[in-house]
């Protein structure tokens, strides 16, 4: 099957794990949160929006887990990567459909392969990262 390639991607069982380790993550705080896991082509797998969550929040936990899994890197490293780009810092956040720089995204790998990713909106972006973090430690 010269013509075909198989990529690996994320169970449901998995997404679904990764979501409720957030879950309880963010139990322990007092910030609601949107979570999302999508597959290695970015679509949307398990999500969640917790009561009082920030509507928008569902849009931006989304993007975050698509730009994570599309580039292989976290949301806080397009940051690092772009700061001091002149030109791909004005030009990427608004010229890169869904593309979130800044933390709460996070690449979910199995054996080297991107199959996924997490993202995670609600509170600060440092507090985006640690629920997100937690949400990991389920397949990890």
């Amino acid at each position: 099957m010269k013509y075909v390639t198989q990529n690996p991607s994320i169970t449901h069982a998995a997404a679904r794990a990764i979501i409720d380790a957030a879950v309880e993550a963010a139990g322990e705080t007092s910030i609601a949160y949107a979570i999302a896991v999508v597959d290695a082509a970015g679509h949307l797998t398990a999500f969640i929006r917790m009561d009082g969550a920030p509507v928008m929040a569902a849009q931006v936990a989304q993007d975050k887990a698509y730009t994570a899994a599309g580039f292989g890197m976290s949301t806080e490293q397009w940051h690092e990567f772009i700061k001091d780009d002149a030109p791909l810092a004005l030009g990427a956040p608004t010229g890169v459909d869904r593309l979130v720089a800044f933390g709460g995204g996070i690449p979910i790998t199995v054996d080297g392969h991107i199959v996924g990713g997490i993202g995670v909106s609600g509170g600060h972006w440092s507090d985006d990262i640690k629920i997100a973090g937690a949400g990991m430690t389920a397949i990890n």
